[in-house]
């Protein structure tokens, strides 16, 4: 693994851990001014840093924790393996999903895309990252 390697993984879990915090400024600081959001399940994309922003906070949920558990990169992009638990608010019912996230970085190191794909989309996750 090179040193961008580690840099890019590295910037994956910042903002991973600001995103867990609640601290959403920190995280959508690594954000290109135009970063593009693909959600899963068909929801249209989020686009620019103010959306991408509102996007992470807390609506349905009262608290999301996620934890990354693996790491592939590809050039400028980073595919990591994650699993999130959630509350929800009001009822307290907790939930867990896997997903896998491709992140996209620019040449300073700024997020550019962030592509969300459930496990059984793990070829277009592949895909996404440039591995096929």
């Amino acid at each position: 693994m090179s040193n961008t390697d580690d840099e890019l993984i590295e910037l994956v879990r910042r903002a991973t851990e600001a995103f867990n915090r609640g601290d959403f400024d920190s995280a959508a600081e690594m954000a290109h001014p135009e970063v593009t959001l693909r959600r899963t399940g068909g929801l249209t994309e989020v686009r620019g840093v103010d959306a991408f922003r509102a996007w992470m906070e807390p609506d349905a949920f009262e608290s999301q924790q996620t934890d990354l558990h693996g790491f592939e990169v590809e050039g400028n992009r980073v595919l990591a393996r994650q699993h999130t638990v959630s509350r929800g608010a009001g009822s307290g019912i907790e939930m867990g999903m896997d997903s896998l996230v491709v992140w996209t970085f620019d040449d300073d190191y700024r997020v550019t895309r962030v592509e969300l794909f459930l496990p059984h989309e793990e070829k277009e996750a592949r895909r996404a990252l440039g591995g096929g």
